[in-house]
This record gives C-alpha cells, sequence and structure tokens, in this order.
C-alpha cells in the first residue's frame, strides 16, 4: 500500500503565552496518528489527516473517549473535545489551538 503525503500547513515552532516551545502541526499530526492507530488497532496508513474518524476507522464514542485521554496522558494538556471532532485533522487542530493557549 502507498504512503500518502499531506502537506501541513505549519512546520514552524510556536510558542504559547508564556513563550515556551509547543510542538508544529507536523509534530502533534505524527503523535495523533500513532495514538489512533494504537487505540483503534488500525494500520496508521489509514490514519491521515481528512480521516473520518468515526465512519471511516470505525469508533465510538467510548474509542474517541479512550483516544483523547491517551493524548491528555501523552501531551500534558486537558482537553474537551465537542461532537466537532470528526476528522484526524479536526483533532489535530484541536490541540494545536489547545497547546497554544497553555
Amino acid at each position: 500500500m502507498a504512503f500518502k503525503s499531506y502537506v501541513i500547513k505549519n512546520l514552524k515552532k510556536q510558542t504559547n503565552k508564556q513563550g515556551d516551545f509547543i510542538m508544529t502541526q507536523a509534530e502533534i499530526l505524527n503523535k495523533v496518528q500513532a495514538v489512533i492507530a494504537e487505540q483503534l488497532d488500525v494500520e496508521i496508513e489509514k490514519v491521515t489527516p481528512p480521516t473520518n474518524i468515526r465512519e471511516e476507522l470505525d469508533a465510538d464514542s467510548l474509542d474517541i473517549f479512550e483516544v483523547m485521554n491517551q493524548l491528555e496522558d501523552d501531551l500534558e494538556v486537558k482537553l474537551d473535545p465537542d461532537e466537532s471532532i470528526v476528522t484526524v485533522q479536526n483533532v489535530v487542530d484541536y490541540i494545536e489551538q489547545t497547546l497554544a493557549a497553555k
């Protein structure tokens, strides 16, 4: 299976309000892909930015909860996602915003 590449919007290091360096969007994407692949027991190649987590990866609400809990633990940040989290990119964007506000 060929590995598709996606353009990531921001590859520069960003800082939060306190001036601490935060992860780039590419780093966040890599982490999100790894956690989703592990938690949902799917190949990482299937976890791409436009992937609909519920429909394409057959995740239910408990699966999403477990993914977000694992990301909270790994990234040491509090996440309160809502129903607007549909795709992998939605998760990445949400985490990026949360880290920037930290």
